[in-house]
């Protein structure tokens, strides 16, 4: 019994420890009860307590910065203009990249009903910009008088997609780090990519900016890092590839982890305990209930 209750009372310590610096990051804002990627998500992730924004970017046919996980518009969230039906079969047609912001706003990515989110609350918005989106959260945070929270922007970029998709790796950087650089917020930016061209061309040219190296195979830290050609600010694998040994080399390393996406309380409990830096999740009111928890 009371190697129960010491265990436990480790435990407790633990958490309490951790929250004190833990990075809650909310995905794409608070996916699962917010439409994702869009300004009324991420104001409410603020209201929730996330300390990190987690956002995706892609790029216009005008060269803008837009918010969104697809550099098309997916068919699960998204309405088109018209009123056609955007289908599995047909998304990639709506190609972001060929289109200009204008039109690109017509389209409504908030009131579809999401088959794996149901608990989502719908309403009528769409692909903000990132300096609208960056302008919305300041302004917010000043007249709530909350936290300035850090932002984590995701290139998502693919070599296949190279000029299909996407611009290449050093002009989708330099258009994102144009917004970063004139809203000031290079000290609470990090730049995230599974694409380790992002990542490198960044580390190269713009050398104090963070960085977060994605990764979702189970492939060894040390070989991911030696890919990578430097030690990113954070490592962030898929939160099943996370176990003690993993959490170890990494702060060894002098690198944090945090992993994604982390939407069960049972899960994120278990994380904390092995001492993660942070999570990514598309739930982070349910951090709370971990800490009150415990």
């Amino acid at each position: 019994m009371r190697k129960i209750i010491l265990t436990a009372a480790i435990f407790i310590t633990t958490l309490q420890s951790i929250a004190q610096k833990f990075d809650l990051q909310g995905n794409r804002g608070a996916r699962g009860i917010m439409p994702e990627n869009t300004i009324p998500g991420m104001l409410r992730a603020l209201d929730l307590g996330v300390n990190t924004l987690n956002m995706n970017a892609v790029i216009s046919k005008d060269k803008r910065v837009v918010l969104s996980q697809e550099p098309y518009f997916n068919f699960e969230i998204s309405i088109a203009p018209d009123g056609k039906p955007i289908t599995l079969k047909n998304q990639k047609n709506y190609n972001m990249y060929k289109m200009d912001y204008a039109d690109i706003r017509k389209f409504d990515v908030g009131s579809k009903v999401h088959s794996r989110f149901p608990y989502q609350e719908k309403i009528e918005t769409y692909k903000p910009l990132l300096e609208e989106t960056i302008d919305s959260v300041e302004n917010y945070v000043k007249r709530r008088k909350l936290p300035k929270p850090n932002y984590s922007i995701e290139t998502k970029t693919i070599p296949k997609g190279d000029n299909e998709f996407h611009p290449e790796p050093a002009e989708f950087v330099d258009l994102i780090m144009e917004i970063v650089i004139r809203k000031k917020l290079t000290k609470r930016v990090t730049i995230q990519s599974f694409d380790v061209r992002t990542l490198q061309y960044l580390h190269e040219n713009y050398p104090k900016i963070k960085t977060a190296l994605l990764i979702d195979e189970k492939i060894d830290f040390e070989v991911n890092i030696a890919d990578l050609g430097f030690k990113p600010t954070v490592y962030s694998p898929y939160s099943v590839l996370v176990g003690k040994g993993l959490v170890e080399r990494c702060h060894e390393a002098g690198v944090k982890i945090i992993p994604w996406t982390v939407n069960s309380i049972k899960d994120m409990k278990y994380l904390i305990g092995l001492g993660v830096d942070g999570v990514v999740t598309d739930y982070p009111n349910i951090y709370k209930k971990v800490m009150d928890d415990n």
